[in-house]
């Protein structure tokens, strides 16, 4: 196996409090601290081990973003990936883009550059869409497997491991592949400060969407994003009887 293609999204920490912005159009990003989602961390971190393993050559991490999603390449730089590919748009655009626009994206640097494998994290935490992996394996007709919480490489093929509702369901894919990752699937290393440095000197391609030939036009508007409603505060009961004759009156049994 080559080469591995990581897909990697910058998004709002996880650890910080999402705002909705005053005019309802999305949420608040200014001035908020952002990282590399976490799914593309154990992703990163996998092919890394693949390459430390041998079983891969070369890792390419790509980020589709405003300018500040190099931040996020160098990141992944610092954690072994050999070089990055900067899919440039505007924060606006970026704003609307979604799944179809970067799976197509991925899907034609995996071609554009000879890739064996295309791993990318489940879901990113910001939108939730669980969309991309699936789509990348559809337009390039490569077999996919999600969700994945083992893998190992043996003759040309990966046997997968993934969680299912009914326990664990282990699935071999012949390569090309495209692939999802779970949590399970590893603990991502931190960086170093000696691979910080280093990953200031490795190499990030600065592309655009046209450049691919794909348009980013968003296929959806978005009318209105609105805060959670607040959750009403529970309350105490004596007893398993006063409790289902409470949930008959509200509806709920």
């Amino acid at each position: 196996m080559a080469r591995v293609l990581v897909g990697v999204k910058r998004v709002i920490d996880y650890a910080v409090k999402v705002r909705v912005k005053p005019d309802k159009t999305g949420v608040v990003t200014e001035g908020i601290k952002h990282s590399m989602n976490p799914f593309d961390e154990i992703a990163v971190e996998e092919a890394v081990r693949m390459k430390e393993k041998k079983l891969a050559q070369e890792v390419v991490a790509v980020s589709c973003g405003p300018l500040q999603s190099q931040e996020t390449l160098r990141t992944a730089l610092a954690m072994g990936a050999d070089r990055a590919i900067h899919v440039e748009v505007t924060p606006a655009e970026y704003e609307m883009i979604q799944p179809i626009h970067i799976s197509k994206i991925l899907a034609k640097l995996a071609c554009a550059e000879k890739a064996d494998l295309v791993i990318v994290g489940k879901q990113a935490i910001d939108d939730d869409c669980n969309q991309t992996a699936q789509m990348i394996a559809g337009t390039l007709d490569w077999p996919a497997a999600t969700f994945c919480s083992k893998i190992e490489k043996n003759d040309g093929e990966l046997t997968i491991a993934r969680e299912v509702d009914g326990g664990v369901e282990v699935l071999k894919v012949k390569i090309p592949a495209v692939i999802s990752v779970d949590l399970r699937l590893n603990e991502p290393r931190y960086a170093t400060l000696p691979n910080i440095m280093k990953a200031k000197k490795k190499p990030i391609k600065k592309i655009t969407p046209k450049d691919l030939g794909v348009d980013t036009t968003s296929r959806i508007e978005i009318v209105s994003v609105e805060e959670p409603v607040s959750r009403k505060a529970g309350s105490i009961v004596p007893d398993v009887d006063t409790l289902i004759t409470k949930l008959k009156e509200a509806g709920h049994a």
